[in-house]
């Protein structure tokens, strides 16, 4: 049987993480996620990038040791050499202003309100994270951008299923479990 090979991508604050957990606990799969392979374990976290070399063997490692899995994050600028494992990539896009603002909701509840106040600890790097997040839907400024995830996106060998609106996670789930049994590879089985 061939495995099922499921990436997860779009804009910082979308919702990949979440739907990437709920398809794994729904059938099953490894959920992978592109963060925890993408930087080092730093405390405060997300402040050193690890090597792509090394973000690639990780990856290829977790692979090949799951007979399924699903993979959250983004991987433009550095993931190509994973492209042909896909068997199918979701793309989510939300509305700009309720993303910035699940990740400032996110942003508090990982660091604390007193952290990324002015004069907080991490006020300059959540300020310049925002900044980052912000520019994806208008901006080229930045490799991680609308423009070019939907030219990554046309790339693509597999199929690409493309969700977008502020939808549920229990429709996102759905939506991706009907397309797998519409193209004739059931995900459960």
């Amino acid at each position: 049987m061939r495995p099922r090979r499921i990436h997860i991508t779009g804009a910082a604050g979308s919702g990949t993480t979440t739907l990437g957990r709920a398809l794994a606990a729904a059938t099953g799969a490894v959920h992978l996620d592109t963060d925890d392979v993408y930087w080092l374990p730093t405390d405060p976290p997300f402040q050193e990038k690890r090597p792509i070399p090394d973000r690639l063997a990780l990856l290829e490692q977790a692979f090949d040791g799951a007979d399924r899995w699903a993979l959250a994050g983004s991987l433009i600028g550095w993931g190509d050499p994973l492209i042909p494992r896909f068997d199918l990539v979701v793309f989510l896009h939300i509305p700009p202003a309720l993303r910035m603002q699940r990740l400032r909701d996110r942003e508090i509840e990982r660091y604390g309100a007193e952290t990324l106040a002015p004069g907080g600890a991490m006020h300059a790097t959540h300020h310049a994270f925002l900044d980052w997040a912000e520019a994806y839907d208008t901006g080229t400024r930045v490799s991680r951008n609308l423009e070019a995830h939907n030219a990554w996106l046309a790339r693509l060998p597999c199929p690409v299923l493309r969700i977008e609106g502020d939808t549920t996670v229990a429709d996102r789930l759905q939506r991706v479990l009907a397309f797998r049994r519409i193209e004739g590879r059931a995900w459960r089985g």
